[in-house]
């Protein structure tokens, strides 16, 4: 059984929760479940563990982030299995998540040493003309993460980095079917040299969970996961600043004058298909002009032909499972749903409980009830259709509810223009798949997407507020 940590020991909980592997459904670990009782000595652990944490200077915690970016490079193969056991994820990218997280916090450390603050004039009138002014940025106070399945660890490091970054405690609670990821930061983090509590991981159940959100000692929350899960949180959150990193059904233009189309559809497969498709920007929809539509077409389902699930452990791991099998059968749901509705089958993948293969729809008609385009699908599913102009392709990404990332293939500087303009998302890439996500970025969304940003620094100025210094100038 994986320990957990709380006031800087090792606690034990009546309930324990087993570690299921997705690939094979066999249970491989298990952690202790954290009782209320558990969860209030978590709490003050972390409300004491701030009053370290704040008084920290710069250099330390710039130090403290690049011992956990080092040990996290020293233990990447290991970690890396660990993610392709826990969450199903194909080793490739399981090296390069791990990859990322020591980036992350690489990324802290440089922005701990940031000055974060302004000298202002305050002598703006007569009245105000003794005064002068300054302010810095400190920390909001303790930080309680929720992080998700998919990224288990590199999510849970883009909650955690910023924190220590700033000089703030974090306790967080990992997703249900992968808690190994984040408890094995957890102990890097202590073995980095962190205060007691810096960072504490607490497995747990919904009820815990809520009262966790529900409790004024946090002053930050930070959340990623579904939209109905994440506003849910907020309506109970009370006074803190809230962070919400929700869903996505990312969109790709294919303009008529798209460049280099291989290389975009080889892109756009690993997109749409690559750890079966449970990445919240993995692109969902492509729309394409109508005079590339048949060579795109023809390309993609060329290329969801030779993708079949496969071991995440195994060098030619490319899907693998999704989560588990409730979620094989929603996916499989819908996809039934839409062809049902007028969707057109370009390519059915196979389907085994949790193991699908990649799927190709194609809509030309009226898409009203078809969760494949309307929802985030998080499965191996893709839906493409044509367009005439740019102005209808931008009109059908904004469609949707979500506003995460999009995609725009063209060599027109125009027609980026137009697009940034006009397409409701938190961002735009251009010549690659709505994918691309670097750690140091502001990455978030609009409408059912979110609130806030991540991204090291963003993150930072989200856990941290102004605090103001006046000085009256004495007559002499």
């Amino acid at each position: 059984m994986e320990p957990i940590f709380v006031g800087g020991q090792v606690v034990s909980a009546g309930a324990v929760r087993e570690v299921l592997d997705p690939w094979t459904g066999e249970a491989f670990a298990s952690t202790p479940v954290a009782d209320g009782g558990i969860a209030e000595r978590a709490v003050l652990a972390c409300v004491s563990a701030f009053e370290r944490t704040r008084r920290m200077p710069a250099y330390a915690r710039r130090d403290l982030c690049s011992r956990v970016a080092e040990l996290l490079r020293a233990r990447a193969e290991p970690l890396a299995l660990v993610l392709a056991r826990e969450a199903g994820k194909p080793i490739a990218l399981a090296r390069l998540e791990v990859a990322r997280a020591a980036m992350t916090f690489a990324i802290a450390a440089e922005v701990a040493v940031r000055a974060r603050g302004e000298v202002m004039s305050l002598d703006l009138s007569e009245a105000h003309s003794v005064y002068s002014g300054s302010f810095v940025h400190v920390p909001r106070g303790p930080v309680l993460a929720f992080a998700p399945f998919n990224f288990p660890l590199n999510l849970v490091a883009h909650k955690v980095a910023p924190a220590l970054a700033c000089g703030a405690s974090v306790l967080v609670k990992p997703a249900p079917k992968t808690p190994l990821s984040a408890l094995a930061l957890a102990a890097i983090v202590r073995e980095a040299g962190a205060p007691d509590d810096a960072m504490q991981v607490l497995p747990c159940d919904d009820s815990v969970a809520e009262r966790l959100v529900r409790d004024d000692r946090f002053a930050v929350f930070t959340f990623t996961g579904s939209a109905r899960v994440g506003y849910m949180l907020k309506a109970i959150s009370g006074k803190k600043q809230v962070i919400l990193e929700l869903g996505g059904n990312a969109a790709a233009i294919v303009h008529e004058d798209a460049p280099e189309l291989a290389r975009a559809l080889d892109g756009l497969t690993a997109s749409a298909f690559g750890y079966a498709g449970q990445v919240c920007i993995k692109t969902q929809r492509i729309y394409v002009h109508h005079a590339r539509y048949d060579e795109v077409v023809s390309g993609l389902v060329a290329r969801a032909h030779e993708l079949v699930p496969e071991e995440p452990v195994s060098a030619k791991g490319f899907l693998g499972p999704v989560v588990d099998d409730a979620n094989g059968a929603r996916i499989g749901s819908w996809i039934d749903e839409a062809t049902a509705k007028g969707a057109r089958a370009l390519h059915l993948g196979s389907r085994d409980k949790n193991r699908l293969g990649a799927t190709v729809l194609e809509t030309l008609g009226d898409t009203a009830g078809m969760r494949v385009v309307e929802e985030e699908a998080f499965g191996p599913v893709l839906v493409v259709r044509p367009y005439g102009t740019l102005d209808e392709a931008c009109a059908l990404v904004n469609r949707s509810r979500y506003g995460l990332q999009a995609a725009l293939f063209t060599d027109s500087s125009r027609a980026i223009a137009e697009a940034y303009d006009v397409l409701d998302v938190g961002g735009l890439v251009v010549n690659d798949t709505p994918s691309v996500r670097s750690d140091a970025m502001p990455y978030g969304g609009v409408k059912d997407s979110g609130l806030g940003r991540e991204g090291v620094a963003f993150a930072v100025a989200e856990y941290t507020a102004p605090k103001m210094l006046v000085s009256r100038r004495l007559a002499r």
